[in-house]
């Protein structure tokens, strides 16, 4: 005879922003289903209907307080698609490195302050690693906790040199940038690099030179690496991959095995006149789909992105383009798991279903054949992938990782790059006109749609990263990519279920401190603790 089923109603279940609820259906010590609620209607949508087309450049960042760059660069190219503007050189170089340094301060910041704090749960104490994870990772006083966390705020001081502040700034506008840096701005973000890598990216992160790193190849080469020196095991990526595949991470956290990127950072020769149509091929990082079960890749057109409200509490039906929503939210939401249950839609790819956003997206798809010669390619995430047998919370929060070296090293190239005395920009025509932006965030696959009529916003839409992967089923009952990665998780004490956490953290999904766990048939608070 099977055991009981155990509902848990987890909430909050982040540590960024506390609107994301997670339910599970516990059996035999194992999630047997699981509901993902969004329990914070934003509203950007609303907010921007009716008001001046570049009233998103000022609204849009304010989405978030940790990647506003990757919603002012949607922002700025959707109205510059609409437009029909030229972007001079310098601001694409300008516009990619905001979002980059962006980036790299969320790295650190999510690996310490958000993700390690789990191994030090006392479910672990059992761990030979243990005792050094305490010592590290443990929240405010942990050695690496300390370092991590405040190394990270150094490298949006280059955002603040281009924007004048961060978070929150508007300097990217429709035909450019608002910015002129100078020769000693250039060469204070070049300190300001060489600080993050000397004092974090190699002494600490990696225990070996950034040039020894990137000779990884294969997942081969990184066995190889580990084991090479002490230095290597020893380091913050060392003790992360031992403790974490002791722990058990690579067994679960699976997901739907399909990816999705928009690709991003625009190449400054290939898109100073955008459109919509051009963008794929024009992009540093290439856009794609990736299914795992069949091995293929093809590249990612935002025709085919649908919002399928069924399960969420908007009054709208079927599954629409985003150019066709009109973003009529209900007045009254109570959490229904058989019908309405998350402020956050069911996105799907028209042909390919439900899609994972972030960061093993895009390695897996800068693994493929497809794209063009000169776009990034590595080929390290996608042997893993096929060699440990999928995804898994071990993996997915290595691609995270993994992208420091590319990411770091683009920011150098923007700084060579960089004519100080070549335009910034170019003063663009307005007009009405339906426009696109697409980035990857940090979180993954970020897009705008704008609609402009009679010199209005008639329609504004986001699909964030945390869309893509927190949304509720589908239509026709498909799960969402984390709903669906829940599935098989081990439970080993339902008044602490930091295995959840761990599978939430690996999306890193943007939804605080305290959380509490109740059984959702008695009502019984089984435990509340601290998160951070």
């Amino acid at each position: 005879m099977s055991a009981a089923v155990q509902t848990l109603d987890i909430s909050p279940v982040g540590r960024v922003e506390g609107d994301l609820d997670v339910r599970v259906d516990i059996e035999n010590g194992v999630v047997t289903n699981a509901w993902t609620h969004a329990e914070l209607f934003r509203g950007f949508e609303v907010i921007l209907r009716d008001k001046d087309p570049q009233a998103g450049l000022v609204v849009t960042p304010r989405a978030c307080g940790i990647c506003g760059a990757s919603h002012l660069t949607c922002a700025a190219w959707a109205l510059d698609t609409a437009w029909g503007t030229t972007v001079p050189r310098n601001a694409i170089l300008a516009r990619n490195l905001g979002q980059l340094v962006e980036s790299l301060q969320s790295l650190p910041r999510h690996h310490y302050g958000l993700f390690m704090i789990d191994f030090t749960n006392k479910n672990y104490a059992s761990s030979q690693f243990f005792e050094e994870a305490v010592k590290r990772y443990s929240p405010f006083t942990g050695t690496s906790y300390e370092a991590g966390v405040t190394i990270s705020g150094r490298p949006v001081e280059i955002y603040a040199l281009m924007g004048g502040q961060w978070p929150h700034s508007s300097y990217m506008v429709p035909g450019g940038v608002m910015c002129s840096p100078t020769l000693t701005d250039v060469t204070r973000a070049w300190s300001i690099l060489e600080h993050f890598r000397r004092n974090w990216i190699e002494p600490l992160w990696f225990g070996c030179s950034m040039e020894r790193y990137e000779e990884i190849r294969s997942y081969d080469d990184f066995m190889a690496w580990l084991d090479e020196r002490p230095e290597h095991a020893n380091s913050d990526l060392g003790l992360y991959w031992r403790m974490g595949m002791e722990i058990g991470l690579q067994n679960y956290g699976k997901g739907h095995g399909k990816f999705i990127s928009w690709g991003y950072l625009p190449h400054e020769d290939r898109y100073q006149n955008p459109t919509i149509e051009g963008r794929n091929g024009a992009v540093i990082m290439k856009s794609g789909v990736y299914d795992g079960a069949s091995d293929s890749f093809k590249a990612m057109d935002q025709i085919h992105a649908r919002e399928d409200m069924t399960h969420a509490w908007y009054d709208e039906t079927g599954e629409t383009h985003p150019f066709d929503r009109v973003t009529n939210p209900v007045g009254k939401n109570p959490v229904d798991p058989e019908g309405k249950y998350s402020w956050c839609t069911a996105v799907r790819h028209a042909e390919n279903g439900r899609l994972e956003a972030g960061p093993l997206a895009r390695q897996l798809i800068a693994g493929g054949s497809h794209g063009e010669d000169w776009q990034h390619s590595d080929p390290l995430i996608l042997d893993m992938y096929r060699k440990m047998g999928g995804a898994s919370i071990q993996l997915r929060h290595f691609a995270r990782m993994h992208e420091l070296c590319k990411l770091y090293r683009e920011a150098e190239r923007i700084l060579r790059e960089f004519k100080l005395n070549d335009e910034w920009y170019i003063k663009p025509t307005e007009k009405d006109g339906q426009g696109w932006g697409a980035t990857e965030a940090i979180r993954g696959a970020l897009c705008h749609w704008i609609d402009v009529r009679d010199g209005k916003i008639r329609n504004y839409q986001i699909i964030a990263p945390t869309t893509w992967n927190v949304g509720p089923r589908a239509s026709d009952g498909e799960r969402g990519p984390i709903e669906e990665a829940l599935i098989g998780t081990p439970i080993k004490s339902a008044a602490d279920p930091v295995e959840v956490g761990h599978v939430c953290r690996s999306y890193d999904s943007c939804l605080v401190c305290t959380v509490h766990a109740h059984d959702a048939k008695t009502g019984d608070e089984l435990a509340r603790f601290r998160t951070a």
